[in-house]
């Protein structure tokens, strides 16, 4: 199966670690996201199903693209952003200038350290996969090939860290810019989920 991740555009907070904070794409930002769009439906990119978190700088563009293209839309909850505890819609250079010790930790061992009060790299996988799984059980049941899928910074980085066989502490050091598409075969072998990558169109 093919799974086309589509990271939201420029939200309102976008200069912060939102995590589950539910802020609004900005005008930009929602035209980031249609003009890669554009540029795919252009070149008779056919997708199945989107799929999307439910957070709205995902899920409000999801609707209206769903609408646009005549496809189903289902939501999943476990495809949202990390949640980021204490530091939810913080900028990266407050948490610096407070925590810098703590801060450049965690940009280099995620799977040892988090945000305080947030969710750890081993938890946030765990929940990623479960999503997943879902999106492969219903792209099987109704024989969908390919989807989109309209998620976040940290789910992409997730999923082409484990697509690249990298190590899990690379993770923040993987791309996923704002409105921008990634490719990826999702496969499932031994009931276990498994991502490759794949070159974009």
């Amino acid at each position: 199966m093919r799974i086309d991740l589509l990271r939201h555009g420029e939200t309102t907070l976008s200069h912060t670690l939102r995590g589950h904070t539910d802020d609004e794409l900005t005008e930009n930002g929602w035209l980031q996201m249609q003009s890669t769009i554009q540029r795919y439906v252009a070149a008779d990119t056919d997708w199945d199903v989107i799929f999307s978190s439910p957070l709205q700088r995902c899920h409000s563009f999801a609707i209206n693209l769903a609408e646009q293209l005549e496809r189903p839309l289902q939501l999943n909850m476990h495809i949202k952003e990390m949640y980021f505890g204490d530091w939810e819609g913080i900028s990266t250079q407050s948490i610096y200038e407070n925590e810098p010790e703590l801060l450049a930790n965690f940009w280099q061992f995620p799977t040892k350290y988090h945000a305080p009060n947030g969710e750890p790299l081993e938890q946030f996988l765990q929940r990623v996969k479960v999503g997943f799984n879902e999106i492969h059980t219903q792209m099987k049941i109704h024989q969908w090939n390919r989807a989109l899928v309209i998620t976040h910074g940290g789910v992409i980085k997730l999923l082409t860290c484990l697509a690249r066989q990298q190590n899990i502490d690379d993770l923040l050091t993987m791309p996923a810019e704002l409105g921008t598409l990634y490719a990826l075969n999702l496969t499932k072998v031994d009931n276990q989920i498994h991502f490759s990558e794949k070159t974009a169109i």
